[in-house]
């Protein structure tokens, strides 16, 4: 019996991004499959966090296309649009004066969610990200890093969106929580089963997570497939730099560790 796959649910047709002389990204075709982690991955301002903002609509393209379940990301539509897109920034992107709580549910509030509704999904947010009714609670400052960005995954998951962007979401913390973090999330993704874009220049994190590795350099993507292809099949020498600068970095703390 042939397996029928999904279409893809977010593609970069042949888009691009200038920033006045600077070309962020190149003409650039990218399929985001369905129920999928897909990670953006490279080093600073190789152009990654401009294809999240393009596919998200906090950019526009000046060449080519956004779609969204093979539809124009257009301006008139983003709205409704976004209500099926999560989005995670490196910080969390909390409203400082409001509660943890009161940012979790802006949005559903906004669309004029039945009380009873909004406080049935906070429930099931918080018991799947582990966060307390305490910490719930707390407004931002009164918050860990890792509190922070638990809150961020509850928000952008309230609408139970099909699409969920996380943009370097670990990259602030500390090494232990960013640990545990990474293998909560990991364990999130799988149980949810959504569509996810997730941003980083962690070469481990991006194993962790990706089910497809899309690597990029100066705007545009050098190689995609999976860790093992990247290692063994590098499609230029910058990706053998790339993967070796990594083993380097986990070599030398093994050796640090050691003393």
């Amino acid at each position: 019996m042939t397996t029928v796959e999904s279409p893809p649910i977010m593609q970069l047709v042949s888009a691009s991004k200038r920033f006045g002389d600077v070309a962020a990204l190149h003409e650039t075709s990218l399929d985001v499959t369905t129920a999928r982690t897909t990670v953006l991955l490279g080093p600073s301002g190789c152009g990654k966090t401009t294809a999240l903002r393009l596919m998200l609509g906090l950019l526009r393209p000046d060449t080519g296309q956004v779609l969204f379940r093979q539809v124009p990301l257009g301006r008139e539509d983003l709205g409704q649009a976004r209500t099926q897109m999560g989005y995670v920034v490196q910080d969390g992107g909390l409203f400082p004066h409001l509660t943890a709580v009161d940012n979790v549910r802006l949005m559903a509030r906004h669309l004029r969610w039945p009380e009873a509704r909004v406080r049935e999904r906070v429930a099931e947010l918080a018991e799947l990200v582990r966060l307390s009714e305490s910490a719930l609670a707390r407004h931002p400052v009164a918050l860990s890093g890792g509190q922070k960005q638990r809150v961020a995954l509850m928000r952008a998951l309230m609408l139970d969106p099909e699409l969920l962007f996380l943009d370097e979401p670990l990259g602030a913390l500390d090494p232990l929580v960013r640990a545990e973090l990474q293998d909560d999330l990991a364990a999130i993704f799988e149980r949810l089963g959504k569509s996810v874009v997730l941003v980083t220049h962690d070469l481990a994190e991006a194993a962790l997570f990706g089910h497809v590795l899309v690597l990029l350099q100066d705007g545009r993507i050098v190689q995609r497939g999976s860790l093992a292809e990247l290692v063994t099949r590098p499609a230029s020498p910058f990706v053998t730099r790339f993967v070796r600068a990594q083993r380097r970095v986990d070599v030398r703390a093994a050796g640090a560790a050691k003393t």
